[in-house]
């Protein structure tokens, strides 16, 4: 933190005027150089602040900047990896991405969000995509629900939405019990979640959000824009529009 405060007052003061540009100084330059910036600094304190505040929100737009990059580079595989589960309209033009965990609160609040987002928009496709890094139970169920998405792709949404809001931590007897309630073939299931495919599911996801920047769940993609917590339907119906105007003039949706 010193570090960066000391920068960002060099930087402040020169901008100001109070410190030269140039490096080369004389042993009494430096003195008083030191002596202006002292009294400047007592005289002057919020000037640090603005300083790293500034700093702060550079940081941040260059981070923004370096995950819009990443988007756009690795966009094939974060919209149309075999991997994924996808709901809602699977030929619809307009992509949202979901990263999730089973055992995240604010993706069980987010759920209604996304199911009512798809009956919103006939045209919306959502790629779901299994991020568990919340507990180890958390990897037992993805599991069992990448099992789901593979052997029966059908159920996956009732699936998905049965063991997001069924009360008590996602693990994986939970999630089997969840799929015998539902009536699917939980040996079947016992089997395929122990397919290779489904630890390349896994690995695929987590090596993608390395490369987006996702530490958090609910993280979403719209476009090329990610979208950082739950933050409710009407934002990502705002986003989910300007998405749909910017389909009509490119090719990439």
């Amino acid at each position: 933190m010193r570090f960066r405060a000391s920068l960002a007052l060099v930087a402040a003061l020169v901008g100001f005027g109070v410190m030269p540009a140039r490096a080369e100084t004389t042993p009494d330059q430096k003195r008083e150089i030191e002596r202006i910036v002292r009294d400047y600094i007592l005289t002057n304190p919020e000037v640090i602040e603005k300083a790293l505040m500034a700093l702060e929100e550079k940081r941040r737009e260059e981070e923004r900047a370096a995950q819009a990059k990443a988007v756009t580079e690795l966009r094939d595989q974060i919209v149309n990896s075999q991997h994924q589960a996808v709901v809602g309209n699977p030929r619809g033009p307009v992509t949202v991405v979901e990263f999730f965990d089973y055992n995240c609160g604010y993706c069980k609040r987010a759920l209604g969000d996304m199911l009512a987002l798809a009956d919103s928009n006939p045209d919306l496709r959502i790629v779901v995509k299994e991020f568990p890094i919340l507990s180890e139970g958390s990897v037992e169920a993805a599991r069992i629900s990448v099992a789901v998405k593979d052997i029966a792709p059908e159920r996956y949404l009732d699936f998905h939405s049965e063991l997001l809001t069924r009360p008590g931590p996602a693990d994986r007897a939970k999630a089997m019990q969840v799929a015998r309630d539902l009536g699917l073939d939980v040996a079947a299931l016992e089997k395929g979640a122990q397919e290779r495919s489904v630890q390349e599911n896994l690995v695929e996801v987590q090596q993608l959000a390395r490369a987006l920047g996702i530490s958090g769940t609910p993280t979403y993609v719209v476009g090329g824009e990610l979208v950082f917590g739950a933050v409710g339907f009407d934002e990502l119906q705002q986003k989910i529009a300007a998405e749909r105007e910017t389909c009509k003039t490119e090719t990439t949706c």
